[in-house]
């Protein structure tokens, strides 16, 4: 809600900041506040960086990461094993599984989970991209390292079901990953674990 005694300027900086992920109202006026009492040091790079980011950072066409290069660098890297495919839901879950260093093969981003509550039917997901790029010759396995809740584990048999008949193993994530749990939010070790002792689904 506007305040009468904030400048237009400022309130729209306030609302802007309230949308992002965890901030509500007062917080995103006590992280205006704190910009704003550290332009030079904070405010400014801030700006400019977030600038940067708008017109350079893009998906990758071949993985869906955000990367300033396209193909992005986990796709460019030649020390990369292209015979393995890690499905991820979303950019955060693959910097989670890159954070632990768990998987040297390279990612199919979905761009988000299977629920028909929301609306999200598989043409909304880069389920079909998936299933061409597991159709390449040298493909031998996908990974799904998909959330255990009901929308990960439903995707998850959904795009087992559509590589069918490919000449791929099918593995998800195992032990490590508790009911329920969501890639970003997990430790390094967990994750590893879990990349460790993964299984046929």
């Amino acid at each position: 809600m506007a305040s009468s005694n904030i400048g237009p300027e400022l309130q729209r900086m306030i609302d802007l900041l309230a949308k992002l992920p965890g901030l509500g109202p007062r917080s995103a006026k006590r992280a205006a506040l704190h910009l704003l009492n550290r332009r030079d040091p904070l405010m400014r790079p801030l700006a400019y960086a977030i600038a940067e980011a708008a017109d350079k950072v893009q998906a990758c066409a071949t993985c869906g990461n955000l990367d300033s290069i396209n193909p992005c660098a986990v796709c460019a890297d030649p020390a990369r094993d292209r015979s393995v495919i890690c499905i991820v839901e979303s950019v955060g879950d693959l910097w989670a599984m890159e954070r632990a260093g768990a998987h040297r093969g390279t990612y199919h981003v979905l761009g988000g989970l299977l629920s028909p509550l929301d609306g999200v039917g598989p043409d909304d997901l880069k389920i079909g991209k998936l299933v061409a790029r597991a159709s390449e010759e040298g493909v031998t396995e996908v990974i799904l390292a998909l959330a255990t809740t009901v929308d990960g584990q439903t995707t998850a048999h959904y795009v087992a079901d559509q590589l069918l008949g490919k000449d791929v193993s099918i593995t998800q994530l195992s032990q490590g990953v508790p009911v329920g749990g969501e890639l970003d939010y997990l430790d390094e070790g967990t994750i590893a674990a879990a990349m460790r002792s993964r299984r046929p689904t």
